[in-house]
């Protein structure tokens, strides 16, 4: 089966965060842009939907859950994992049932996130399939 190069957008006000995530994530041969600013993010997910967009919920102008909201709105396949530092339940809880895909607590592994991100290209591969 060809495996499809995702494009993954990558959402954390801590620029190191991305920096990382970025350098982990194109490993698999995906596309990453990453951006520290929720509200560019969204302009940019407006231009060009992703397959994948990866967000801090806690960031200081607009927060994970917004960025979660708009893009389940705009887009019913885009999967979102949310990173939270504050691995408040109740918040990665409330993600969950507003539609993310699956959430990540920090600190954690590169190849944690690697690991959700391919359950979601899976998934993403089976809808196209039915699709």
């Amino acid at each position: 089966m060809e495996t499809h190069h995702l494009g993954i957008m990558v959402i954390d006000d801590e620029n190191i965060v991305g920096k990382r995530l970025k350098t982990a994530l194109e490993k698999s041969g995906d596309t990453v842009e990453t951006f520290v600013d929720g509200e560019k993010a969204l302009a940019r997910f407006d231009e060009a939907p992703f397959d994948v967009v990866v967000t801090d919920i806690r960031m200081e102008k607009i927060d994970g859950l917004e960025i979660l909201e708009h893009i389940v709105e705009k887009s019913d396949r885009t999967k979102v994992i949310m990173i939270t530092g504050y691995a408040t339940v109740e918040t990665a809880r409330e993600a969950l049932a507003k539609g993310a895909f699956d959430f990540i607590a920090k600190p954690f592994k590169p190849s944690d996130l690697r690991a959700i991100v391919k359950r979601a290209a899976e998934e993403l591969q089976d809808r196209r399939c039915i699709a």
